[in-house]
């Protein structure tokens, strides 16, 4: 299993120390993206004027709302893919139905052409 790695990052001003099994660099994109999100609602008017809890829960609920997004996009993607698999299977099937056909047709093709030579 891979090691614990801890970085210091900074969040809203604060350092703060994180550990996980992820890469330094994925925890600096996680603190990265939390000061973005923070940044973008401090852009919105009013958003200063609450109280430092509302902010938070604020900032948790666009998180959330990101997180069910991105999973939303996922399930439409992976539909997407197995609609995708499903019609390429049934390509296949229907080109070696084909193709058997085709043989099938150069045999009587081949057969009745070799009759008319003898004939």
């Amino acid at each position: 299993m891979n090691s614990r790695n801890y970085t210091d990052v900074i969040i809203a001003g604060k350092v703060y120390t994180l550990g996980g099994y992820e890469s330094e660099e994925y925890l600096q994109r996680v603190a990265g993206y939390l000061n973005g999100k923070s940044a973008e609602l401090r852009r919105v008017d009013g958003f200063l004027r609450q109280t430092p809890d509302y902010q938070n829960v604020l900032l948790q609920l666009n998180v959330a709302d990101d997180y069910f997004k991105a999973m939303g996009r996922l399930e439409e993607l992976e539909a997407q893919t197995e609609a995708q698999a499903n019609e390429i299977y049934s390509l296949k099937h229907q080109l070696v139905t084909v193709q058997l056909k085709l043989e099938e047709m150069k045999r009587e093709l081949e057969e009745t052409q070799g009759k008319e030579q003898k004939g």
